[in-house]
């Protein structure tokens, strides 16, 4: 500053120095102000700009629709079946034993062997007795002699009647002490009580046996018991000579026809459960005692119910649906194809391939048959010129 500026200059320019510096920061703030505000426009605006760009991709880029096969909801009359687990006793089946003990001499019978009535089929030690009845029958002989000549002198009156009535009773008791005998005898001699086929023989020749021992096993195969459960809410429609369908794990292309011949007339009152016998015929004699059995049995019919292939049906644990085909339209109002739209359903019975829609749609209406495991509720479809698979001859069982 020059030495010749007088004070009044001096207080003039550090006044107007003092001023100049808080107009200049305020410039400062207006800029960077002005500088945030237009970086933030930029960023929400490029956010906007990017998320109607995506939009407005994914609203043009629609996938292809998917191929399907379709198949019409029918209104058809369907055998109602009660479907259940049983497992096949026989009809006549027993463990022959001994009834007396002693020591084998004969083994009658070859195992797995198909004998009659009556076959014999073990003996047992019988000398002794064998020997006892010679004696009982020669007394009987005695015995009737003996009477013979009582009655002829009583008939002449040289006798009393009282020599009669002792022989008579001594010819009785000799009877008897042959029929005791004979009864034992039989006893010694096991036979087959009924028509069957014999099992795994469980005795040796010469070992001695107890009372009760076991020797072989005899089946009757011609004719089995099936037996199952059904709830006490079907109890009302079951009834005595109802057809049961029988299906068997060993046969599984095959299925047997039986018939209800037994009702419990009481309920489990721990299950609520009601126990049935089937009467099954079994010429072929390939159903064996003990194998576990699916049932099926025909109730009275209800009526037409609408049907689609069980296939169609959707199961999970939301609920029971189909894919029910819905005509599209364009802006024009004309037809431009096909959607699939996710139909909740009310699913009876599964009868023979196909499933018992209650509710939820009608009969005519068509349903994707195979394809849904490509599909969401909307999605475009294409209806494929391949017919549904067909039903096949044995469908799967329950």
């Amino acid at each position: 500053m020059d030495a010749k500026t007088s004070p009044s200059q001096k207080t003039k320019l550090v006044s107007e120095s003092g001023r100049s510096a808080p107009v200049n920061m305020r410039r400062w703030l207006i800029i960077i102000g002005g500088a945030l505000a237009l970086l933030v426009f930029l960023f929400v605006g490029f956010n906007a700009f990017r998320s109607m760009m995506i939009a407005r991709f994914f609203a043009n880029n629609k996938p292809p629709p998917v191929s399907v096969s379709v198949a019409e909801a029918k209104s058809e009359v369907l055998p109602r079946l009660l479907v259940g687990i049983g497992d096949l006793a026989a009809v006549h089946q027993v463990d022959v034993t001994t009834d007396v003990n002693g020591r084998v001499t004969e083994i009658l019978f070859t195992p797995g062997a198909r004998v009659k009535a009556g076959d014999p089929l073990l003996q047992i030690f019988d000398a002794p007795d064998q020997s006892d009845l010679a004696s009982y029958k020669a007394q009987t002989l005695a015995a009737s002699l003996a009477l013979d000549r009582a009655k002829a002198l009583a008939a002449k009156q040289f006798g009393p009647q009282a020599t009669v009535d002792q022989a008579q009773a001594t010819y009785d008791q000799a009877n008897a002490a042959v029929a005791k005998t004979e009864a034992i005898i039989s006893q010694k001699r096991i036979k087959a009580p009924f028509d069957g086929d014999l099992g795994v023989r469980k005795v040796e020749l010469g070992q001695y046996l107890s009372a009760g021992t076991q020797i072989v096993s005899l089946t009757d195969l011609s004719r089995l018991y099936l037996n199952f459960t059904a709830t006490e809410k079907v109890r009302a429609v079951l009834d005595v000579g109802q057809t049961v369908r029988v299906a068997v794990d060993a046969y599984p292309n095959r299925t047997f026809e039986a018939k209800i011949t037994t009702i419990e007339p009481q309920i489990s009152a721990d299950t609520r459960n009601v126990r049935i016998q089937a009467t099954l015929e079994n010429p072929d004699r390939i159903l064996k005692p003990g194998m576990f059995a699916t049932t099926k049995v025909e109730l009275p019919s209800e009526g037409a119910v609408v049907t689609v292939p069980e296939t169609s049906v959707d199961y999970t644990l939301y609920g029971d649906s189909v894919y029910l085909i819905e005509e599209t339209k364009g802006d024009d109002g004309k037809p431009n194809g096909f959607k699939a739209t996710r139909t909740f359903v009310k699913a009876g019975d599964r009868v023979d391939g196909k499933a018992v829609i209650l509710s939820g749609i009608k009969a005519g209406d068509r349903v994707v048959a195979v394809g849904q495991l490509k599909l969401q509720s909307g999605s475009a479809v294409t209806i494929s010129a391949d017919p549904p698979p067909p039903v096949p001859a044995q469908p799967p069982r329950n």
